[in-house]
């Protein structure tokens, strides 16, 4: 092996939410063609995924914190921000921006090395980078925002409670995004050719492991925001 993301109409999503969906989708449909790759083509993207999945096992403890954080928040924020968030609301804010922050992008997962994966790795590689980089993202503001309107002078309080719904929003399709992946890997395996192809190098007891831990039982948020931007 290789060693190596009135109400006004709600916002449209932001282009790194398209990005990563589109990368999901990239990675079920990787090895549509498969059939037609030369023997070295997929033994490579084989290998790319191994080290896509094993990256994936890696940051899983880092992932399960990130999302038991924002669990924990989400109720607080999933219809917009209140006047005055209260001291609880404001604690677990500043841990969930705190744990979006620290997944980062890990190893294979950073865009300089992602860049030269294959197949449906790439593509599972690129939702998870979209995953962490709009979690961070949103949260950071969230938290920004959550400063504004307890402190700031009355018109940039009301900017920014008009506006954190698309943060809010980033978060909810980080985690949608996030709850994907795990199916991703499950396809993609199966399609280049299961445990057959695989051997021990990943093994289907690790697969289905990873589409457990990545799907959205796991790490969906409930319910789905509802606050709209300019509310």
């Amino acid at each position: 092996m290789r060693q190596r993301g009135g109400r006004s109409p709600t916002v449209a999503r932001p282009a790194a939410t398209l990005l990563a969906a589109g990368a999901i989708t990239l990675a079920l449909a990787g090895c549509a063609g498969s059939h037609k790759a030369t023997p070295a083509s997929l033994a490579l993207q084989r290998a790319d995924l191994v080290d896509v999945s094993r990256q994936l096992i890696d940051v899983e403890p880092v992932v399960h914190t990130e999302v038991a954080a924002t669990k924990r928040a989400w109720p607080h924020i999933d219809n917009g921000l209140p006047p005055h968030s209260g001291p609880t609301a404001r604690a677990l804010i500043r841990i969930a921006t705190q744990r979006a922050a620290a997944v980062g992008d890990h190893g294979i997962f950073q865009e300089s090395k992602s860049a030269s994966l294959t197949g449906p790795g790439a593509g599972i590689a690129s939702a998870f980078r979209g995953f962490s980089s709009l979690a961070s993202r949103g949260w950071t503001m969230i938290d920004a925002a959550v400063q504004q309107i307890a402190h700031a002078r009355p018109a940039a309080a009301r900017f920014a409670s008009a506006n954190v719904g698309l943060y809010i929003e980033s978060v909810y399709d980080s985690h949608f995004a996030l709850a994907q992946i795990g199916k991703a890997v499950l396809d993609s395996y199966k399609k280049l050719g299961g445990p057959e192809a695989f051997g021990t190098a990943l093994t289907q007891g690790e697969v289905e492991r990873l589409a457990g831990v990545y799907s959205e039982p796991s790490d969906r948020l409930y319910p789905h925001e509802t606050v709209k931007l300019g509310s």
